[in-house]
């Protein structure tokens, strides 16, 4: 049984509740595999903070390209982020794109490592 504070005690609240639901049956050895592959794909919310605010400034969209939304960031991007208004609403949701992501890496680097290293 994996103890997520010990091996991820960067993450907070809500994102530490679902990484630790995902790594509770998972022996040491796996939790230690997912923390390694999770900590290289995982995006801080600071950073889609900062990146927003790039966007407000200079190019509207940035952080749906650093999000992995391809298709939003060129909609941003050559919309001027809807006027600013999905820009702006990007800047108070901040926190939960970041989260959205990092719950869909987290899914699917838990079955990647439950499936190749096994029970």
């Amino acid at each position: 049984m994996a103890d997520i504070i010990h091996i991820m005690p960067e993450l907070d609240g809500e994102e530490m509740l679902f990484v630790g639901g995902l790594i509770r049956d998972m022996s040491d050895d796996q939790a230690r595999t997912f923390a390694t592959a999770y900590r290289s794909q995982r995006r801080d919310p600071t950073n889609v903070l900062l990146l927003t605010l790039l966007g407000f400034v200079i190019i509207a969209g940035v952080q749906r390209f650093y999000l992995g939304q391809i298709g939003m960031g060129l909609v941003y991007l050559f919309t001027a982020g809807f006027c600013l208004i999905g820009t702006i609403i990007d800047l108070v949701n901040h926190k939960s794109l970041a989260f959205k992501y990092n719950q869909e890496k987290a899914q699917t680097l838990s079955m990647t490592v439950r499936s190749s290293t096994g029970p």
